[in-house]
């Protein structure tokens, strides 16, 4: 099997969906003996516009179309760049195209007459699509919604074994139990869906308390939001309360993990959400927003909490609450570290999209022979 992938910029870039895609070409590559190559096409990612023009780019259509491939993957991520450039390729190859779908761009909380410039195109994409690899049950639903229940969809979820946590669960209850201030922990690129600055609004009610706000994460994605984060927290007077390390290595990302009490990221939207499993081998429950699939990962009150998106006085209840109750904290601790050692593995969890590629592959064949071809039970 020739495998092809679409992909914007470089997989080492960190992110959910990159780490995903990256974790994907590992399996890909090294588990399977059946996949013989793994070529990876990458486009720039430039501005919306520019990325619109992909589809009418000569190079990139003959690039694909005499790609030596027997099916072509493509993150959902780049569906501006691919949104008409699929319709043009499809009479000029065999292969089939598999999205690989972290999340819709659509389902974002943004200015509706953002929302309108992108739904229309986003789904044009979807539909153009032979079948689709998804991270969550919600994702499916998104998709199939828009596709068609008969497309072929593979629900396969992210694995949270990345960083590899080395913290037994009677580290853990001590960590909890432990004098001192709550140590919360955000991680995320600073940009508005993450929510950050409803955290720092919920904190803000809780100045002078005993917490400490660690944030981590890419801070010049979006320069403007940054300023203003910087700004609100000065306004609010929490410099010394809130601490920003920029973007992190595995390395010290873990360290922060191991030394953290809860992951808070109010998140406005999140296709499955990593790092909430992530945190959770390292014992740290979530506070997060109910939207996209988290509640397939949090269950409120077992493993960390969930609240409306951007309610400021609940996400402040329930940090006030694990400030006064280490009990509490313990109980929610220990079950999030039960949550992420009974979660599949990141092999695990996509060993089994090989599988599913090669019964794509198969179909579409018998399609293109005009042969009677069984629907992918999966």
């Amino acid at each position: 099997m020739r495998v092809g992938l679409v992909i914007y910029g470089s997989l080492d870039i960190t992110s959910g969906g990159n780490i995903y895609d990256r974790h994907l070409v590992n399996i890909l590559r090294g588990h399977d003996p059946n996949v013989e190559h793994v070529d990876l096409i990458s486009l720039p990612r430039t501005s919306y516009p520019s990325c619109l023009t992909h589809n009418v780019s000569i190079q990139l259509l003959r690039r694909l179309q005499h790609a030596d491939l027997d099916v072509l993957l493509q993150d959902e991520l780049v569906y501006p760049s691919l949104f008409w450039l699929n319709r043009r390729l499809r009479h000029r190859v065999t292969f089939p195209f598999v999205g690989i779908v972290h999340h819709l761009q659509s389902s974002e909380v943004q200015p509706k007459w953002r929302k309108s410039c992108y739904r229309p195109l986003e789904h044009f994409y979807l539909k153009g699509l032979d079948a689709f690899i998804v991270n969550s049950q919600h994702t499916k639903h998104a998709i199939q919604t828009i596709a068609g229940e008969a497309s072929p969809c593979i629900v396969a979820q992210p694995g949270g074994d990345r960083l590899i946590p080395n913290l037994t669960l009677d580290r853990i209850r001590v960590r909890s139990r432990a004098a001192g201030s709550l140590r919360l922990l955000f991680v995320g690129n600073v940009i508005p869906r993450k929510g950050l600055a409803t955290l720092i609004a919920a904190l803000e009610k809780l100045a002078g308390r005993a917490w400490h706000l660690d944030v981590v994460g890419n801070e010049d994605i979006d320069l403007e939001h940054t300023r203003q984060i910087r700004l609100q927290v000065k306004r609010a007077g929490l410099e010394q309360q809130i601490s920003f390390h920029g973007h992190l290595g595995d390395s010290s990302l873990s360290e922060y993990f191991s030394r953290s009490h809860v992951l808070t990221i109010p998140s406005t939207y999140e296709g499955f959400g990593i790092v909430y499993l992530e945190g959770m081998g390292f014992g740290l429950p979530a506070v997060a927003c109910q939207v996209g699939a988290v509640s397939e990962i949090i269950e409120h009150g077992a493993n960390g909490f969930l609240i409306p998106p951007g309610d400021v006085s609940k996400l402040t209840h329930y940090v006030e609450q694990l400030i006064q109750d280490r009990s509490l904290l313990e109980n929610l601790s220990v079950h999030a570290n039960r949550t992420y050692r009974h979660h599949p593995t990141w092999k695990e969890s996509l060993e089994q999209i090989p599988n599913f590629l090669t019964k794509v592959i198969n179909s579409h064949r018998k399609i293109e022979k005009n042969e009677p071809s069984q629907p992918i039970q999966y």
